[in-house]
């Protein structure tokens, strides 16, 4: 369970290409019909014995485990490709039997000829589809043995990792420890002395002295100042050049803090290796010397992008100013302790330590890594609780999986010192590294995403802000975290099998009803699909830029036509992509069944719609530029789909009209087909006025308007004795309806000009109220008072002045 850091490090570069090329080899030799070699099935019963017996013996290490189930998985490829085997032959065969018709039930009988006929057909059938159903056999096998090794090598992590070993805190263990160690600096020192003691050594050693000292003296100038070198050019860059590049060149300048010093260490680790005085274990220290400067300069530098020192560079993640520096310390210091790490583990392997001083040499280790997390996961919890809120939905979700991740820091922390304090050394292991790991991978994917945003700024020429609230930047980070799933997994403990085996799943699709549709299917309809879509967008375009134009088509016409061959296109694209996909429709039968029962009850009107956008687009009873009324809107076409139209109104507003509608509904079209229209004007004279003079003087306003059409003539109507006027109304047929409004507010500027200067009044509405009773609007007389003397009952029960004998209230 002791896996080497460097060789999970190389995994992480290697895996998704070396370890997936046999299989996507072999996928790609099955999609595209490659003759696979002959299977010899006696060296496969000879493969799969041997695996079947490892597997139940149980004895075998998991390195040899991994190594036999690779080699039953390079079988299992080839039992796929042999499935295969006379495909065309079974169908063509398969097709005969079919042609000849069903076998005769009951009494019937069935013409000898044709009996011999399939009887023939069916044993040929047999014979071709052999070699299937052997394959067939030999991979449901090859499907077990590997079930079988997986869940072996699964049940052996399980238990590795809740393996309980001796506690570190144990003093007792320290002096045993102590001594491995001084023990390991002796061997180191004596394979160094007896290689010093070779004269031959002592000979080599002179001769390449001089290389050996260029080389020491320009990685030691390399290592100790080139990161300081290159962290002050990358400033300078920030500083004094400007443009749209500026962040770009500084990162590309910013690399070179890892190059650099990393660079030195090898011509360290080479003139190491040139004097020959490293033995077997100090070549194999030195050789991590890389690998180390890998951990801890890699580590700068990502602390230096995500929390900047220079005021002009970008901050990825709150908090920059405030614990920036103290970020950059704590992420070195996790390069640091995984390069020590790399370190300890490979003296470890070559020492072969004991449990107990394997645990005691790592505790510190484990100490140092779970005191670290703690202070960066409180660091980033309290950056992120004290951010303002912003507005963007991305960044909360930003600012929220920051603060998460910081709490997890702070969780896995006290459970990775507490698991090697206590004895558990491969969990505390797996809390450690694969953590340490996966911070850095994350923090890679952020500046990775900034990186894409401004190359997504500089092509297409906007500013910073603009480009981070595209589309195709955030669509092109979303798929470089996919990319990155399978890194995730590996550093969590996932196997290059495993990852392949979910390749091979996914790379086998998935089936509805009888059809197999595999990834390389949809890729191929996809890109099909989309050329065959690219085509009829360019054919569209030069029909309507070159062709039509040339034509008598009505502009409304034409883009019927460019619409109409737009969804043929689409349509035809669609049906030559499915079949050159080798997508069989007829297995979707059932589908298409479902389908056609939720038309015929959910999606009605989405289908009574598309039919009435294909009538308009036929028959063209409204056509785009036209001015209609319908449903009680008036406006201007201005876009005919399959489904809807879209009005603008003369208030600049758009109405989306259902196409229903305009087949179902009356429709007003005031420019069907032309723009001649009519329009009214409707005025009132006074009675007693000549209304011959009126109608001779309205008939010259209207015949004088250049607008009015003279075929045919305006008309002037005596429409009838109104209440208040004498009513007249002229008609007036327009070249152009669309200045109808303008036409007829002209037109009565002209009558009242006209019919001022001639004396003709235009009335307006009076009305004369007549009163019945006006004599009850006159106030009552006053009533006498009576006499001085003594009042009498009458007087007594009379009201007051002013009251209202039946109300019996006061009058106001």
């Amino acid at each position: 369970m002791r896996r080497n850091l460097l060789h999970l490090l190389l995994v992480l570069c290697l895996a998704l290409g070396a370890g997936w090329l046999p299989t996507i080899s072999a996928a790609q030799d099955a999609e595209t019909g490659a003759v696979a070699a002959p299977v010899d099935y006696e060296a496969w019963d000879s493969v799969a014995t041997r695996a079947e017996s490892a597997v139940e013996a149980a004895r075998a290490s998991t390195d040899a485990l991994e190594d036999l189930r690779a080699e039953v998985a390079a079988w299992r490829e080839r039992f796929v490709a042999a499935q295969t085997t006379n495909a065309a032959r079974i169908q063509t065969l398969r097709e005969q039997i079919a042609a000849l018709g069903p076998v005769p039930e009951g009494d019937a009988t069935e013409a000898e000829e044709i009996a011999d006929r399939r009887r023939d057909l069916n044993a040929q059938l047999a014979q071709a589809r052999a070699p299937v159903l052997t394959a067939e056999e030999a991979f449901r096998r090859a499907e077990g043995i590997i079930r079988q090794i997986d869940t072996l090598i699964r049940s052996r992590q399980a238990g590795e990792l809740l393996s309980l070993g001796p506690s570190p805190v144990n003093p007792a263990l320290w002096p045993a420890a102590l001594d491995a160690l001084t023990g390991s600096a002796r061997d180191l020192m004596t394979e160094v002395q007896q290689n010093w003691r070779s004269e031959i050594n002592r000979d080599r050693l002179k001769q390449r002295l001089p290389q050996i000292i260029l080389y020491l003296l320009i990685a030691a100038a390399l290592v100790a100042r080139g990161r300081h070198t290159m962290e002050r050019l990358t400033q300078t860059v920030l500083e004094r050049f400007s443009g749209r590049a500026r962040l770009l060149a500084a990162f590309a300048t910013s690399l070179f803090q890892v190059v650099v010093p990393v660079l030195g260490l090898l011509l360290l680790v080479g003139a190491l290796q040139l004097t020959g005085l490293p033995g077997l274990m100090g070549t194999q220290l030195v050789a991590v010397l890389p690998a180390f400067g890998i951990f801890i300069f890699g580590a700068r530098w990502l602390g230096l992008r995500l929390y900047p020192v220079h005021p002009d560079a970008p901050r990825p993640l709150p908090g920059a100013d405030e614990r920036g520096r103290e970020m950059r310390f704590h992420m070195t210091w996790i390069g640091a302790l995984i390069g020590v790490a790399v370190l300890m583990n490979v003296l470890s392997d070559l020492e072969n330590y004991a449990d107990a001083t394997h645990a005691v040499l790592f505790l510190p280790i484990y100490l140092l890594f779970g005191l670290t997390y703690v202070r960066a996961g409180r660091i980033l919890s309290v950056t992120a609780t004290g951010a303002a809120e912003p507005a963007d939905a991305e960044m909360t979700l930003a600012l929220r999986g920051q603060r998460l991740i910081g709490q997890a820091l702070v969780i896995i922390g006290i459970l990775t010192a507490s698991a090697s304090a206590i004895g558990y050394q491969n969990a505390a292991y797996y809390l450690a590294v694969p953590t340490a790991v996966t911070l850095g991978l994350l923090g890679l994917l952020r500046v990775l995403h900034d990186i894409v945003v401004e190359l997504y700024a500089v092509a297409a020429r906007k500013t910073t802000d603009e480009a981070r609230e595209a589309l195709l930047p955030s669509l092109i980070s979303f798929a470089i975290v996919l990319c990155s799933m399978p890194l995730f997994a590996l550093i969590w403990g996932a196997r290059v099998a495993d990852l392949t085996e979910l390749w091979a799943t996914f790379r086998e699709g998935f089936v509805v009803g009888e059809a197999q549709i595999s990834p390389g299917n949809f890729l191929t309809f996809v890109i099909v699909f989309s050329a065959l879509y690219a085509g009829t967008r360019m054919f569209q375009a030069a029909l309507k830029s070159s062709v039509l134009p040339k034509t008598k088509i009505d502009p409304g016409g034409q883009n019927a036509i460019v619409s109409g061959i737009g969804y043929m296109g689409i349509f035809l694209a669609a049906f030559i992509a499915i079949s050159t996909a080798g997508i069989d429709l007829s297995a979707l039968a059932f589908v298409f069944g479902a389908l056609s029962v939720g038309i015929g009850f959910g999606l009605q009107n989405i289908v009574s719609n598309f039919i009435s956008g294909i009538i308009l687009l036929v028959e063209r009873p409204v056509a785009e530029g036209d001015w209609i009324e319908v449903g009680g809107y008036m406006g201007i076409v201005r876009d005919i789909s399959v489904r809807s139209t879209r009005i603008e109104t003369f208030d600049r507003n758009d109405v989306i009209v259902p196409n229903a509608d305009f087949i179902s509904g009356a429709v007003k079209n005031w420019t069907r087909g032309n723009n001649v229209g009519r329009i009214i004007v409707a005025v009132g004279v006074a009675y007693g006025t000549d209304t011959r003079k009126v109608q001779d003087i309205l008939m010259e306003i209207a015949m004088d308007h250049p607008l009015v059409a003279l075929d045919p003539e305006p008309g002037v109507d005596f429409l009838d004795f109104g209440a208040s006027s004498l009513d007249f109304q002229i008609r007036m047929v327009l070249r152009d309806i669309n200045q109808g409004m303008a036409v007829r507010t002209e037109i009565r500027h002209q009558i009242a000009e006209r019919f001022a200067a001639e004396g003709i009044e235009i009335p307006f509405a009076q009305q004369d109220i007549w009163l019945r009773n006006p004599e009850t609007l006159r106030a009552a007389p006053p009533k006498p008072k009576p006499a001085d003397g003594p009042v009498t009952e009458e007087d007594d029960a009379a009201p007051p002045d002013g009251a209202d004998p039946e109300s019996g209230g006061a009058g106001a």
